[in-house]
């Protein structure tokens, strides 16, 4: 994983950990996996938004987005990146 991911992510776990107020990482684990699985989809079709006529710059901004959505969603679930990893290279 980058080093962005990966700081992303611990970023992430830290704050399942602590769950501060005002935090927007927070918030998404507080309302549950509905409301964040809500929000993956949403990026999802913001990106399919993008990619057919917002441009290249629109497409990277919601594919952040997205990744992000989805790193919660492994953290409030307990697993990681690595592990994502580790079935993306079992397909090769």
């Amino acid at each position: 994983m980058s080093n962005t991911l990966s700081d992303l992510f611990a970023t992430i776990e830290a704050r399942k950990e602590t769950m501060p107020e005002g935090s927007y990482t927070a918030e998404l684990l507080r309302a549950g996996e509905n409301e964040i699985l809500k929000k993956i989809g949403e990026e999802a079709v913001e990106v399919i938004i993008a990619a057919k006529g917002e441009g290249d710059e629109r497409v990277r901004y919601e594919m952040a987005d997205l990744l992000y959505h989805c790193l919660v969603l492994l953290a409030q679930r307990g697993q990681t990146w690595q592990e994502i990893e580790g079935e993306l290279a079992s397909r090769f």
